[in-house]
């Protein structure tokens, strides 16, 4: 499960974030790749925006259920 107190810094402000668990698998990038981006220097995904709507909060959630070491978290803000 992915920890708030180990969020990377690039994480845009909002509920969704991607913690130091993340293994740069593309998942995420793949599946929302409007949200989630690579930071190329440290090799981890990060969220580069917070979903907006429906449809984009779905992706988000999808993204986070596939993580296959669970390093995207949803804080509920």
């Amino acid at each position: 499960m992915a920890d708030v107190d180990s969020k990377y810094e690039d994480n845009a402000p909002g509920k969704f974030y991607v913690d130091e668990e993340c293994i740069d698998c593309d998942l995420c990038r793949e599946i929302a790749p409007t949200m989630y981006h690579r930071n190329d220097d440290g090799g981890y995904s990060f969220v580069a925006k917070q979903p907006e709507g429906e449809e984009e909060e779905e992706l988000a959630k999808e993204a986070m259920e596939g993580c296959p070491v669970e390093a995207i978290g949803d804080d509920g803000a």
